[in-house]
């Protein structure tokens, strides 16, 4: 657990790159991610060295040489500010050392092509590299704490594009789906790796004692988790967020998911979780023909969906987070996604979530479609429910509240078939195939449920107008006394 002081000392480096002209928080969490991994090359050697002293044996494949001994964390970390920014910045420093060298030692290298050094100050690599000192690194619950409270901080940079999704929707969707070891769970837009770092917690929680086989411990390190990011900044912190929560060997991929080099994701995924971007649209001829193949658009929420489907091996679940117009959008486009999920798969579930979700960096409104892929249809009924409260405030200061649907839409999905007897008016219920077929295949909650409205009963116009006569004639005897106490 992450303590009070700890994340004091991170707000206080956090201004410190502020006020040192490093604004941009993905940049400053970019930075961070290197001396966290330069940590961690030391103690990759530190284990190595443990390991030969024990075997009375040379060291296997040694990180560092007695040529550049300096450059381990644990040598520099308490030399004068000064001498360890220039040890940082000369040609054969540590950070050259880190993107040439050293990175090459661990499954992180792949990630750290065009990396570029940004800390402008000895004083503020001193003050960085004092707090990163201070995590404790053999504690995977507390180090990725520490990580995804930098995270967090990603908020404030929602004009940039890249905001993550909040954390207990995420949970949310991943108890829906409810994740195995067997699985392989894969995001084709992975960003920070916030739903592959949710799995992998909701993995070790469930099945503790079946990670102990080393054949679902290595399936689980290097198998298991698929991501794909065409950002290598946002590819770089996704692989430390994984990292740091004890994915050793993440496998994200450096591609732009929608075009036809993305030959990793196809019929490979059992399972996917997703909040792919939205509100955007590419050139037509960048994408994939056999995404196009299933939906002939340039909209990048209705191309996800295709490359969705695309990625799931036969049988394989998914849970993805849409904007509304993807519920009831009426090109035909829209519709032919909508009707490939209902008539050639199964989709069994849509869950409304309301504006504030997002914000403070969005307000549109979202919700989650869950569906599996069968290529035989399968859809009888589809089950709605309109989140109304997540937990937290609607507005953008997202304040924690009482009030929270998320443990009973949990609850309900997966208990489908007590749903039968709810009514239209409650916050759930089911809805036939053929119902939705008949309305163009909208899946928009507003159009199934039945709004119940009380009844109000009014007084008489007559009593109503007494009761004024009475107030006028109260406020006169009023005005009448404080004149006379004026006069």
């Amino acid at each position: 657990m992450i303590t009070g002081e700890l994340k004091a000392q991170i707000d206080k480096v956090w201004e410190a790159f502020w006020t040192g002209g490093l604004s941009n928080p993905i940049s400053v969490i970019e930075q961070m991610t290197y001396l966290l991994f330069i940590r961690r090359l030391d103690e990759l050697q530190t284990a190595k060295e443990q390991k030969a002293n024990l075997l009375k044996k040379p060291i296997e494949e040694p990180i560092y040489d007695a040529s550049n001994q300096e450059l381990r964390w644990s040598r520099f970390k308490n030399m004068d500010p000064e001498v360890m920014f220039r040890l940082f910045t000369r040609q054969d420093g540590v950070f050259d050392f880190l993107r040439n060298v050293g990175s090459k030692s661990a499954s992180f290298s792949k990630f750290m092509k065009g990396a570029t050094f940004m800390i402008p100050t000895p004083r503020l690599l001193a003050q960085v590299v004092e707090m990163i000192s201070r995590v404790p690194m053999e504690d995977r619950d507390t180090k990725g704490d520490v990580y995804e409270y930098l995270l967090g901080k990603i908020a404030t940079a929602g004009q940039n594009g890249q905001f993550r999704t909040p954390r207990h929707i995420i949970r949310m969707m991943i108890d829906m789906v409810q994740p195995t070891v067997d699985d392989v769970i894969c995001d084709p837009s992975a960003g920070s790796s916030g739903f592959l770092v949710g799995a992998s917690e909701y993995i070790r929680q469930h099945y503790e004692t079946e990670l102990y086989d080393s054949k679902v411990q290595e399936h689980f390190q290097n198998r298991m988790f698929m991501g794909m990011e065409f950002d290598p900044t946002m590819i770089r912190i996704g692989a430390m967020n994984l990292i740091l929560h004890g994915i050793e060997n993440p496998q994200l991929i450096d591609v732009d998911a929608l075009s036809e080099a993305n030959t990793d994701f196809s019929a490979k995924a059992t399972l996917v979780l997703a909040n792919p971007p939205f509100k955007g649209s590419l050139d037509r001829e960048a994408v994939d023909g056999k995404i196009l193949s299933v939906v002939d658009s340039k909209k990048t929420e209705l191309l996800f969906l295709a490359l969705i489907l695309k990625g799931l091996k036969l049988g394989g679940r998914a849970a993805v987070i849409v904007p509304d117009g993807v519920l009831f959008g009426s090109s035909k486009a829209h519709q032919q996604i909508r009707k490939e999920l209902i008539e050639n798969q199964k989709l069994q579930a849509v869950v409304s979530m309301p504006s504030g979700v997002f914000k403070p960096y969005a307000g549109v409104s979202t919700a989650v479609l869950l569906f599996t892929k069968t290529n035989s249809g399968g859809t009888d009924e589809v089950w709605f429910y309109d989140m109304e409260a997540d937990g937290f405030s609607l507005d953008d200061k997202r304040n924690p509240i009482e009030a929270n649907d998320i443990p009973d839409i949990v609850q309900r999905f997966l208990n489908l078939d007590k749903e039968n007897k709810r009514k239209r008016s409650d916050k759930s219920f089911l809805v036939p195939v053929q119902e939705i077929r008949d309305n163009k295949y909208d899946l928009s909650i507003n159009r199934y449920k039945e709004v119940v409205y009380e009844e109000k009963v009014y007084e008489k116009p007559a009593v109503i107008i007494g009761q004024i006569e009475a107030i006028d004639k109260e406020r006169a005897a009023l005005l009448k006394q404080l004149k006379e106490l004026l006069g």
